[in-house]
């Protein structure tokens, strides 16, 4: 949902990258909603001990040995109290290697008295790990990056709009010349889902009122298909809010579909009304008229637009990725549909 880029001109892509996952990367965890921050690029820095295996022969000390060494030596142990003036202390030791002279004087064993350390049967070196994956940001050259992923079933705005102001937040503590630069943000792809909406329903309508008002001189006619677009969205968020399906790309693609197919059957259903009461005589009811020319292409309406629906059923089959992708676009077709089926 989010994507962003860490620059620097005095800075390494490894240094980078180190302030990446050891800083960064867990400041933005902490926003509300986000359920992690991946990184990508750079380089990512690690200790390599490269042993030598005739010197491990000679002082008969197995491989094994100085990977358990290295392990037992690195890591924070929890000891007792201890109760000095009727006051409690914490006993613990902390046992993080610091650097690279650390790690060289790891004894690995003591022979005739003398230690034999990892620096006697090897070199230790800080280096790149093998590199996965690499970002380049507008072809100017390789960056580091994060990316950002919401939890499951969380509002995506208000989860990018918690992850910016996490991000303004923590900018001020970078070190100097080390900047956050945006690089994909959904919300802009939201915002403009929701006015492609926005603006198909104004245009849906002023297209719609002007057939019905040039085709069949009459206003109130053009109103009542007018009415029926905003009547049945609102509908379709209705269904949306109780089956709890956001609104995305995908769902409110599902309302702009149905627009269509919603608006030739409200014109359908106007123009045969005007037929019927254009063959009205004299003393005539108007209301029996329109009741009579509903009647008469109700039923083909009504299944014209089962038919469109049922069309949609392999999609609620969907499973997986696939599932969760199509089925808010299914769902919200669906409601508009029925809404302006029942209205009509």
């Amino acid at each position: 949902m989010y994507q962003y880029a860490l620059l620097a001109k005095d800075k390494t892509l490894a240094e980078l990258r180190t302030l990446q996952d050891w800083y960064l990367r867990y400041q933005l965890a902490k926003a509300p909603g986000v359920a992690e921050v991946a990184s990508i690029g750079g380089f990512v820095q690690q200790y390599q001990v490269t042993v030598d295996p005739s010197k491990l022969k000679v002082y008969g000390i197995p491989l094994m040995r100085v990977a358990e060494v290295i392990r037992n030596s690195n890591r924070d142990v929890g000891g007792r109290t201890l109760e000095m003036a009727e006051t409690e202390y914490m006993v613990r030791g902390r046992g993080y290697l610091r650097g690279r002279d650390d790690i060289e004087n790891l004894v690995l064993k003591a022979q005739n008295g003398t230690p034999v350390r990892i620096a006697d049967i090897g070199r230790v070196e800080l280096v790149a790990d093998e590199r996965r994956g690499l970002t380049e940001l507008n072809g100017e050259g390789e960056v580091v990056s994060g990316i950002a992923m919401a939890r499951y079933g969380q509002n995506a705005l208000e989860v990018i709009h918690n992850l910016k102001a996490k991000v303004d937040e923590i900018s001020a503590g970078l070190p100097e010349g080390v900047r956050i630069e945006t690089v994909y943000d959904r919300s802009e792809l939201i915002h403009r889902a929701i006015d492609t909406l926005k603006r198909t329903l104004a245009e849906e309508s002023l297209i719609v009122a002007l057939v019905c008002i040039v085709f069949l001189l009459h206003l109130r006619s053009a109103l009542v298909a007018i009415l029926m677009l905003p009547v049945a969205i609102l509908a379709a968020f209705i269904g949306m809010r109780a089956l709890g399906i956001n609104a995305n790309i995908m769902s409110l693609g599902g309302i702009a579909i149905a627009v269509g197919a919603m608006i030739d059957a409200a014109i359908v259903m106007i123009e045969n009304a005007h037929k019927h009461l254009e063959r009205l005589q004299p003393g005539d009811s108007r209301s029996e008229a329109i009741i009579a020319a509903c009647k008469e292409v109700g039923p083909a309406l009504f299944f014209s637009l089962l038919i469109i629906t049922v069309s949609f059923l392999p999609v609620f089959a969907l499973e997986a990725q696939e599932g969760r992708l199509f089925k808010p676009l299914a769902w919200t077709k669906t409601f508009s549909m029925a809404a302006a089926a029942f209205f009509r």
